[in-house]
């Protein structure tokens, strides 16, 4: 009976060591924000790139899930992420008045731009949004959308409708991916048609095709197509849950000197992907 108790007690001591040894390894183990985001600032290496930056300067670790921005808000309003990064400013607006986050704050903005064709078919170079979209309708030429929910989608919504043109969801010409914006770039190749687009993730595929892309850029810089990413942290109150320390954090981090300098340096291409402009 001796002999049973000294291996009881041998095993009590063995799990007491392995537990403090898991809490040690536990206690090691960096914290992490959890970030939900829009596909751009994923597809273009933006995130890849920054994170190491931002683990150096606070000692976290930066983790995101990379969707469109209507999901991104939706993982916010669940309490699965601590803070958001996106660009649908009206959504992320009433997002933050129905009290789901806080301390919305931009961070840099690109462009959208439309991309088709080099042949053109529609003949929209160098046209306004409204005049490109009337000319895509008139031709009925093929036209890819995200059909998400994404910041793209709600953008690309929004220039329908401000160019007095009915939702064109029902006609055959029109094809809803349901996908990320590369995705439907390529979709958009594949059909030879056109897309609507954020230029850093166009640059991205550009990149990617080696400068001999299918798709090119045959509308841009027009007023209504500046794209705007702001930092959102989920609201403590709402969600008890999340590391609102973390969120802010990250937040003031991003907005703040260092990733403002690393956001306007990223490049592809020898292309600025994202302007930084954060208020100071």
């Amino acid at each position: 009976m001796k002999h049973k108790g000294f291996l009881a007690k041998g095993s009590l001591l063995m799990i007491a060591l392995l537990a403090l040894l898991c809490g040690a390894a536990w206690a090691a183990e960096p914290q992490a924000v959890m970030m939900a985001t829009t596909t751009s600032t994923d597809d273009t290496g933006l995130l890849d790139y920054l994170a190491p930056h931002f683990k150096k300067a606070t000692g976290y670790e930066l983790r995101w899930t990379a969707t469109g921005t209507g999901k991104a808000l939706e993982l916010g309003k669940n309490c699965d992420v601590d803070v958001l990064l996106v660009h649908a400013p009206k959504a992320e607006i009433k997002y933050v008045e129905e009290g789901f986050g806080i301390n919305r704050t931009l961070v840099m903005y690109n462009d959208f731009v439309i991309t088709g064709p080099a042949s053109d078919p529609a003949g929209i170079k160098g046209r306004t949004v409204a005049e490109a979209l009337a000319a895509i309708v008139a031709k009925k030429a093929v036209f890819v959308s995200r059909g998400d929910n994404s910041g793209t989608h709600k953008m690309e919504q929004e220039l329908w409708k401000a160019s007095n043109l009915a939702q064109p969801e029902k006609e055959s010409w029109y094809i809803s991916t349901g996908q990320g914006m590369l995705a439907t770039i390529n979709v958009a190749a594949e059909k030879n048609g056109y897309t609507l687009t954020d230029r850093g993730t166009y640059i991205k595929y550009e990149s990617d095709k080696a400068g001999k892309a299918p798709q090119v850029i045959l509308v841009e810089g027009d007023a209504p197509l500046r794209n705007q990413y702001s930092v959102i942290e989920v609201n403590p109150k709402r969600c008890e849950k999340v590391n609102n320390a973390l969120a802010h954090q990250f937040a003031v981090w991003i907005t703040g000197p260092q990733a403002q300098k690393l956001i306007g340096d990223f490049k592809l291409m020898g292309k600025q992907l994202f302007t930084p402009n954060a208020p100071h």
